[in-house]
């Protein structure tokens, strides 16, 4: 198979189920062609409905059956196909084929999606991500199952039914939906405090990102690489996406919640129609099996993350994401994740949560996907081929032919047989393990705290002001003050600073006891460090009847260039024409968009003889600089920013030059958000 065969496998393959119905005749299921599809088979214009009428009963049966059970949770999820490459040979480190030659493109499955919500919950909850990746390899199909966080709530699969218990809407009442801000989440926290590292994440800028595009992926978990030789290193995966790690403000996040549930989903199918392909370059952190005890955590610990000032991410290679799904259902909601499909040079360690899931994932298929054959899916499907003795099951698609189902045998010459290791067979790794049966926790694991305090030591002063108030919103809105006080004690092991500011907030007296002494920290957890860039950045740009004409459209056009998407909002909808002849599109109004939905605000009209406009851009202005966004303006829509006393302001942006407005401003999207900001 050549590289463009190989790139192209899993689209051919499913090439095979895409149908364009508007093509061909109606039929049943079985293909006999339908003469009526508006009434059903009656004995009589006016009698009852015939129990011969199969079309009706097919028709009904399926619309009966159409929908699948969400998944308890990811529900709320959006997914994209792509190629991964990598850009040089790991064979020191795995034997694992798409990890080898850098002219093989691995086809790939992306779907993101939040955690705790329903399948109709809005996008911008405060809640972990899941980014889960489906590599369809030569050797069968790998999946990297992981979240944008690098850790977890808890060290035991044992636990996770009573964290997602205590996370969901609580029972009595089903409130409140897709949030943690409630009694029975902050008692489990408070109650279970190996959550506290993962607590810190959820309350900080990451819980909240900006886009699917600019966020990053973990596995979370240590897992093993295996080179041909049988030499094990530890390792931890990570995406780094090519656009920097950005994220919105909390209010900003309620706002599109209420404007645009459906915002991360559209942001990602835009970029890919668009051609603005989403980038992640994969990194690893790697450990030698001598190192295992070099560190001050346990690094099989899944509440643990691995400093990179200690243990660099060296990045290996880039996965891109270049075409939407044809059909969510049949593929975003169908595909079947599970940290258990490995190939030979990737596998397990003993991280309890890891070897859990490892069970979890397939029940779960089970049940959602009607049986044992949901890997027969489409979307599923390996792209290499498949064979065992397995049979039979629901939703079976393979026609197996001969008479043999079993191993060994002689009526097959004993086929399908075993693969050799030197043959691709899988291998496990082998480990020795001596022990007593036993129900407990190693003694390693029992920090839960010095992490927290390294991620809180991290973070910037704004970034620590937004975990304050994650804090103190989410506790305010608890109805037991006893939880409420469980909490404020158990953080003070993190910072007593942070539990101050949160005590004061929700009207209670700081504790003063507790204090943690750990003083590492890691530039690498803060976003003010991440990569920054105007490319996919999307501008509102406001306009009136006096515009310059050949302003904006020069504007529009090198910001084109530059990768910035400019779009135009007025108070009505089609063509505006300047006073030197420029036709303007106005692809939105006032009604039908928002400041949340952009990054940036551009000024193109002063408004003077238009009260109406004034009050809509006014507001629509104020709210984006309380966001901390940048807003620019030439000499029209220079006004109007003097009028609301911010042409002085950090992050505004007033320039008559054009060429230097542009580049000033261009500058200012990238920067993101500008912290110093006053906004009270």
């Amino acid at each position: 198979m050549d590289q463009n065969q190989k790139k192209n496998s899993k689209d051919e393959q499913l090439d095979k189920y895409r149908v364009d119905d508007s093509q061909h005749l109606m039929t049943t299921n079985q293909g006999l062609k339908v003469s009526e599809d508006e009434f059903s088979l009656k004995a009589g214009e006016r009698g009852p409905t015939l129990m011969e009428d199969f079309h009706f009963r097919e028709k009904m049966t399926h619309f009966d059956h159409e929908r699948i059970p969400e998944r308890i949770v990811h529900a709320r999820g959006f997914a994209a196909h792509g190629e991964f490459e990598v850009y040089e040979s790991m064979k020191p480190y795995t034997k694992a084929k798409f990890l080898q030659d850098p002219e093989t493109k691995t086809p790939v499955f992306v779907r993101f999606s939040t955690v705790a919500g329903s399948k109709g919950s809005g996008e911008l909850a405060r809640d972990a991500r899941g980014f889960a990746t489906k590599f369809y390899t030569d050797e069968g199909n790998y999946d990297l199952v992981g979240n944008n966080i690098p850790v977890f709530f808890i060290q035991d699969a044992m636990k996770f039914p009573d964290l997602i218990h205590a996370v969901k809407p609580e029972p009595h009442n089903e409130i409140p939906q897709a949030a943690s801000a409630h009694d029975t989440f902050w008692d489990f926290v408070a109650n279970n405090q190996e959550t506290a590292h993962m607590v810190m994440w959820t309350m900080s800028d990451r819980a909240i990102p900006r886009s699917y595009r600019m966020m990053e992926g973990f596995g979370v978990h240590t897992f093993r690489f295996i080179n041909e030789e049988g030499e094990a290193h530890f390792v931890k995966f990570h995406w780094k996406p090519k656009l920097g790690i950005h994220s919105v403000v909390w209010d900003e996040a309620q706002k599109i919640n209420g404007k645009d549930p459906d915002f991360h989903r559209a942001d990602l199918y835009e970029s890919i129609e668009s051609g603005n392909y989403p980038e992640y370059e994969l990194g690893v952190q790697i450990i030698s099996t001598e190192d295992e005890f070099k560190f001050d955590f346990d690094i099989l610990d899944p509440t643990k993350l691995w400093p990179e000032e200690e243990i660099p991410v060296k990045i290996i290679g880039k996965m891109t994401l270049n075409r939407n799904v044809d059909n969510v259902f049949a593929e975003t909601e169908q595909v079947a994740f599970h940290p258990g499909h490995v190939v030979p040079g990737i596998d397990f360690t003993n991280d309890p949560l890891l070897q859990g899931r490892l069970f979890s994932y397939t029940d779960t298929q089970l049940i959602r996907l009607g049986g044992p054959n949901f890997h027969e899916l489409p979307i599923n499907r390996p792209v290499c081929p498949f064979a065992n003795n397995q049979r039979d099951g629901y939703g079976r698609h393979t026609i197996n032919v001969g008479q043999v189902s079993y191993h060994k045998n002689s009526l097959a010459n004993n086929a399908p047989a075993p693969a050799s290791p030197q043959e691709g067979g899988f291998a496990h790794y082998e480990e020795k393990v001596d022990g007593h049966k036993i129900k407990k926790r190693s003694e390693s694991f029992k920090d839960h705290f010095s992490q927290a305090t390294l991620f809180w030591n991290s973070m910037s002063d704004a970034e620590k002001k937004h975990i304050i108030e994650a804090f103190s919103f989410e506790l305010g809105k608890l109805t037991n003050q006893n939880i409420q006080k469980q909490v404020i004690e158990m953080f003070t092991n993190v910072s007593h600073d942070l539990v101050h500011e949160i005590a004061q907030h929700i009207g209670m007296t700081p504790p003063s006891r507790g204090e943690s002494h750990h003083s590492k920290s890691s530039p690498a957890l803060s976003q003010e460090n991440t990569i920054k860039t105007a490319h996919s950045r999307k501008v509102a740009i406001l306009l009136d009847k006096n515009f310059n004409g050949k302003e904006v459209e020069g504007l529009i056009k090198k910001w084109e260039n530059q990768g910035v998407i400019g779009e135009v909002i007025a108070e009505s909808l089609g063509i505006y024409k300047s006073d030197d002849g420029v036709e303007i599109d106005v692809a939105h109004t006032f009604l039908t968009t928002d400041s949340v939905l952009f990054d940036a605000v551009y000024i193109a009209s002063s408004g003077v003889e238009n009260h109406s406009f004034q009050l809509k851009a006014s507001y629509f202005v104020k709210e984006a600089f309380a966001h901390f966004k940048p807003i620019g303006a030439t000499e029209l829509g220079g006004t109007l920013l003097t009028d609301l006393d911010m042409s002085d302001s950090d992050g505004v942006v007033l320039e008559n030059n054009i060429d230097l407005f542009i580049s000033q401003f261009t500058k200012a999207i990238a920067k993101h958000r500008f912290w110093g900001r006053d906004v009270n």
